[in-house]
């Protein structure tokens, strides 16, 4: 097989928290900067997705099947779109109408769950399944999560989603001698595949085509598909992993960035290099063996691992104090509370409070040191749980927890008789016996329900924490366990 290219590109955007003081925890319920937020939004659109998206629709004209890319959007970034520039979601849908471009799923938080708590991770990643089938009528099939993050433990998840295939960082600590240029799979589910970034190639577009004081500037296409073409023969896929921002944000247009993409096609063509999707890789090539990660990597800094969020004790206990109340926003179903909780877990919120040397760029928003942001986070987040407290009344501790583990325990079971539904329906169809118009290949987002997915059956028969909280016969003296109220 001649190599070939998976171009991916992510669209994600940060929902801007505005300042919030001490004094404003139980009076002030909103949290954000909408004045910034549709700003940044519309600068971001109009230098980088708007003509990015043009120039990727010019391609799959001129070049038709041939040229390929893969996107994921984020929830937060679905949400600001729809609301202040929905010219980018159309040139999505009209690029999507061309039969060259794969959206993949990813949490709609952009937080994370994956390391945090398996049930929500579940739940928001298939809701953004949802969103994607109603925004493009395509059901994910591929995983990305935030920041690339991979390990092990999250890739069994994601298995067990239904996913047949997960993006990951090619970092150097875990390769080793090994390249990046081969579908490996998940050591602990080996029929999820993983396809590697190529952090070089990568950031050559992303991060150095404009920088004068590079070895290799000024780059040509024709330079650039000579490195992919000059690789070993047997190294067949290359994934050139990016955030569509790098097109116009990252390396201005007045840097030349879109024709250099738009000339790579044709010099791909010559040297017998092709694109693929991420499912087409999965379906086509085989994995050549497990690949090992321990602890989770991610594309971002040098050390390419979860330090610019969690680097600091600032930042764990801020994560720690946000991920206490998962399972109770869960259960809730509140939809103002639901819209909170995914934009606090966005990870650019903890990356605001990093204390490394040029985590971000210098850049931090509206705060003027990390522990500034700390700070402000920190006041936004007593108030959210005090809300998410208040919902279920005199409930303690103790009940709380034994609604929400009779739930888990509730959901795990419906999967379990899902799954096992799944494969009686296939082995019916192997035989010939399967009614006809009756489809034996569930989606993952179909195949893997969660308790808050079957909210229609533990959830809705609770239909507020604070509801189900008289259900269960309160203890007419209260427990020692405490009430949950953090600020």
């Amino acid at each position: 097989m001649a190599k070939t290219v998976c171009l991916y590109f992510e669209i994600h955007q940060n929902i801007h928290l505005k300042r919030y003081r001490f004094f404003d925890i139980g009076t002030d319920h909103y949290y954000y900067d909408d004045y910034e937020n549709e700003r940044s939004i519309a600068e971001t659109a109009e230098r980088s997705y708007v003509p990015a998206l043009h120039a990727l629709i010019q391609m799959a004209e001129q070049y038709g099947k041939f040229f390929k890319c893969a996107f994921s959007l984020s929830g937060s970034a679905i949400e600001l779109l729809e609301q202040y520039a929905p010219q980018v979601i159309d040139l999505l849908q009209e690029l999507n109408e061309k039969g060259t471009v794969e959206f993949l799923a990813e949490p709609y938080s952009h937080g994370f769950s994956s390391i945090k708590n398996p049930e929500s991770f579940r739940e928001e990643t298939l809701r953004l399944c949802r969103k994607v089938k109603e925004l493009f009528g395509q059901q994910p099939r591929v995983f990305r999560n935030s920041a690339l993050i991979y390990s092990d433990e999250i890739g069994a998840q994601v298995a067990d989603m239904g996913f047949k295939g997960m993006l990951a960082e090619g970092a150097k600590h875990i390769l080793g001698w090994k390249s990046p240029h081969f579908v490996y799979h998940c050591n602990r589910a080996p029929k999820l595949k993983l396809l590697l970034r190529d952090g070089a190639l990568s950031e050559d577009i992303s991060f150095r085509f404009n920088d004068s004081s590079w070895s290799e500037y000024p780059l040509y296409a024709e330079r650039y598909a000579d490195w992919i073409a000059q690789l070993p023969e047997e190294e067949q896929v290359i994934g050139l992993f990016m955030e569509l921002c790098a097109l116009g944000i990252f390396q201005p247009l007045s840097s030349n960035i879109l024709e250099f993409l738009k000339a790579l096609p044709q010099q791909f063509k010559e040297r017998g290099i092709t694109f693929s999707t991420p499912s087409e890789i999965c379906n086509k090539i085989k994995s050549i063996g497990p690949l090992d990660v321990e602890y989770p990597t991610s594309w971002v800094d040098e050390e390419r691992d979860l330090s610019p969020w969690l680097g600091n004790l600032m930042q764990r206990e801020a994560l720690d104090k946000l991920y206490d109340v998962a399972d109770r926003v869960r259960i809730a179903g509140d939809r103002r509370l639901q819209q909170d909780w995914d934009r606090l877990q966005a990870s650019n919120n903890f990356r605001f409070i990093s204390t490394k040397a040029n985590s971000y760029g210098g850049y931090r928003g509206i705060y003027s040191s990390p522990y500034d942001a700390f700070t402000n986070y920190m006041n936004i987040l007593g108030d959210f749980t005090a809300r998410v407290n208040n919902l279920y009344g005199g409930a303690e501790n103790e009940e709380l927890n034994s609604l929400i583990t009779t739930i888990k325990n509730q959901g795990d079971e419906l999967e379990r008789m899902e799954k096992e539904l799944t494969h009686l329906r296939q082995r019916l169809a192997a035989y010939g016996e399967f009614p006809e118009g009756e489809d034996t290949a569930e989606a993952p987002a179909a195949k893997a329900k969660t308790p808050a997915a079957k909210a229609k059956t533990p959830a809705a028969k609770a239909k507020t924490p604070a509801a189900k909280a008289k259900t269960p016969a309160a203890p007419k003296k209260k427990t020692t366990a405490q009430k949950k109220a953090r600020s």
